[in-house]
């Protein structure tokens, strides 16, 4: 396979998988794009071939989605820790702050982040959670974004998915995301351990990584992030901070201040998880406080109605 064929392989998956992470489910492709396929190899470009694939027209009576459109969270998630919806009308705010595309401006970027979680998939660097996981998960979201988010491991909903952040804590994720004014699709999303910790004897429940499970699969953390080049890293909990910046004073006292990792500003925050357990109304203004300064750092923009979340009346 030339190294052309590669990159255009590669673009065309992560096109492929913006597509799908904007809510496209169904993709037309030309029939001259099908009988071409039967044919000879010839060189193309990705923005050729991109523009062969697009997303089928919405079933009559389906509202079109957009990159900001809200969505149905499955009641696994505690209706009173929920982060509130905001959605502002695109004539007010602008264009978005961060691009909804996967796919990157680079080809040759694509073609990197393509061949790392290759690498990553493959991994057998902890025998014991080899043999315990389902899948290994990666990452998700945009990688030109300028804001990615780090938690510490994938759990059970995780694991059967090969996604971060999608069980009960990672649907509030998901909501206070959009509070900011974003999607998923905007921002990336990545755990510490890309396996889920193994549970001997537990038939559910979730465990702490271990230092030395950390150190090991840290390293594909650090090429994401060197790929990304994220503006902002909002590290999720205690064990993302410990993964990333070493022993720490502990996330109550480390939330809301800005530390700076490998030259990033970093904002530690507690764990959507811990918003689940600790429903208190303060607890909820820390975390959005925190979103806050995020928003600030990056230039987004904050309507009155966002800075009062949480505020008692």
């Amino acid at each position: 396979m030339s190294e052309s064929y590669r990159q255009l392989l590669d673009a065309t998956i992560q096109h492929l998988e913006g597509m799908k992470a904007r809510g496209v489910r169904h993709a037309a492709v030309a029939p001259e794009t099908l009988r071409a396929l039967t044919l000879p190899a010839r060189p193309t470009s990705v923005s050729s071939l991109k523009s062969q694939i697009r997303p089928t027209a919405p079933a009559a009576g389906s509202p079109a989605r957009t990159p900001f459109q809200k969505q149905a969270v499955p009641p696994a998630v505690a209706p009173r820790a929920t982060i509130p919806r905001t959605e502002p009308a695109a004539s007010k705010i602008g264009p978005p702050a961060v691009r909804p595309e996967i796919i990157s401006a680079s080809p040759e970027k694509a073609a990197a982040f393509t061949a790392l979680r290759e690498r990553v998939l493959v991994c057998e660097k902890c025998p014991h959670l080899v043999a315990s996981r389902s899948m290994v998960v990666f990452g998700v979201g945009n990688i030109d974004s300028p804001l990615m988010f780090v938690g510490e491991a994938p759990g059970a909903d995780e694991d059967a998915q090969g996604e971060p952040f999608v069980g009960a804590a990672g649907q509030l994720l998901t909501r206070i995301i959009q509070a900011t004014g974003l999607s998923r699709a905007d921002v990336y999303i990545a755990n510490i351990l890309k396996c889920r910790p193994d549970t001997p004897g537990q038939a559910s429940g979730n465990r702490k990584p271990t230092p030395e499970e950390m150190q090991t699969c840290i390293p594909y953390l650090l090429e994401q992030i060197d790929l990304i080049k994220p503006k902002v890293i909002v590290a999720l909990g205690a064990t993302a901070v410990e993964g990333l910046l070493g022993k720490t004073l502990g996330i109550t006292k480390l939330r809301g201040n800005w530390r700076e990792y490998r030259g990033i500003p970093l904002m530690p925050t507690y764990h959507p998880a811990y918003l689940l357990r600790n429903q208190s109304l303060a607890t909820k203004r820390e975390v959005w406080e925190d979103m806050l300064a995020v928003m600030e750092k990056l230039g987004m923009p904050i309507s009155e109605k966002q800075r009062n979340f949480f505020l008692k009346a």
